[in-house]
């Protein structure tokens, strides 16, 4: 899944195709704003891309499949309403949170008609914004969603958002998780490094970091180092894979 945040004050296919980390697309021309939400995100498992005006995010949010649009107002080149009206001219159905100071019931209304799903007035609680973010994402995903996947004795309660293995309860942080329900809801598929950078990180992420192969490490370390057998698996120069092997 994806979320796009635009502030301008600043049909199933294959499982292996799914999106488990939603990317965030931030749109915000205001650089101390747009640091302090972008950390924010990435903090609760995000992954975030960043454009700086309209045009930018337009670009962004056309090209690439996002989950929620947070959209304010007042951004260069392109302002938010136009934003939101052009992306469903060209038939986007990203999911809208309007991001605006303005507090008029008139501006609350415009924004909903041009085409957004929700509308947060600035200032905010961080808080709120990521509660309505995930609203969002339920709303959009609960018919086809599962609660629950298992491979062998690996459980994950999705909406609680725990994970046991043989019955206990193994503490994963928020990237951990993520990370681990893409490869559970792909158990039994070799997932190659690029597929990983691709759902996890932002569109200007450096492919020569070592930060896969470090998350794996973490992963395994929880998952499976104090276990009797392995559940994540390296296939040598083509990427992991996830699966009970007998």
């Amino acid at each position: 899944m994806t979320i796009i945040v635009m502030s301008p004050d600043y049909p199933p296919g294959e499982v292996l195709e799914r999106r488990v980390t939603m990317r965030i697309l931030l749109v915000e021309d205001d650089k101390r704003t747009a640091s302090f939400i972008m950390k924010g995100l990435r903090q609760e498992g995000f992954a975030v891309d960043c454009a700086a005006d309209g045009e930018e995010g337009l670009h962004l949010g056309s090209t690439e499949a996002y989950d929620v649009a947070v959209v304010d107002i007042m951004l260069p080149k392109l302002d938010g309403i136009e934003l939101i009206e052009e992306l469903r001219r060209r038939k986007v159905s990203t999911p809208v949170i309007i991001l605006s100071a303005r507090t008029a019931v008139d501006d609350r209304v415009k924004g909903l008609q041009s085409g957004g799903d929700d509308y947060l007035v600035k200032p905010f609680a961080f808080s709120e914004l990521v509660a309505r973010v995930q609203a969002l994402i339920r709303r959009a995903s609960f018919a086809s969603e599962p609660s629950m996947l298992t491979v062998g004795d690996l459980r994950m309660d999705i909406v609680r958002r725990k994970v046991y293995r043989a019955g206990q309860e193994v503490d994963l942080q928020p990237k951990e998780f993520a990370l681990l329900e893409y490869l559970m809801r792909n158990a039994g598929r070799v997932i190659s490094k690029t597929m990983i950078m691709e759902h996890f990180w932002d569109y200007n992420f450096d492919p020569q970091t070592n930060v896969v192969e470090a998350r794996i490490c973490r992963l395994r370390d929880k998952i499976d180092r104090h276990f009797n057998h392995p559940l994540i698996h390296t296939m040598r120069g083509v990427g992991y894979v996830l699966e009970e092997k007998k």
